[in-house]
C-alpha cells in the first residue's frame, strides 16, 4: 500500500501499523492511540486519532542514527498521516 492510499474503514492506528509492517521487517510493533489522555490539550480532536505512541523493533533500523530512524518511520507513514496527527512518540530499536 502506498502512503497516499486510504484504507477504508481502518483506524489511523491500524493504517500506521499496516504501513510500518509493509515498509520494515518488523520483529515487534505496538501502535497506541493516546488521544484521550490529551483531552482538553492543544491538538486534541474530538473522536481521538490525534496523539500516538509507536514502539517498534526492526533490524532494518540497525546502524541508523536516531534522526534517520525517525525520518524513515515518518516517510513510511506518509504525508497524509503525518499531517493529520498532532503528536507522535517513537520508541524505536533493533
Amino acid at each position: 500500500m502506498s502512503s497516499t492510499e486510504s484504507t477504508t474503514g481502518a483506524s489511523v492506528a491500524e493504517t500506521m501499523q499496516a504501513r510500518l509492517t509493509a515498509a520494515f521487517d518488523v520483529r515487534e510493533i505496538e501502535v497506541v492511540d493516546e488521544s484521550e489522555a490529551h483531552r482538553g490539550h492543544a491538538g486534541y480532536q474530538e473522536g481521538g486519532e490525534s496523539h500516538f505512541r509507536i514502539r517498534m523493533r526492526s533490524g532494518d533500523l540497525a546502524g541508523m542514527s536516531r534522526i534517520a530512524c525517525h525520518r524513515n518511520v515518518h516517510a513510511a507513514l506518509g504525508e497524509d498521516i503525518m499531517s493529520r496527527i498532532h503528536a507522535l512518540s517513537l520508541d524505536l530499536g533493533t
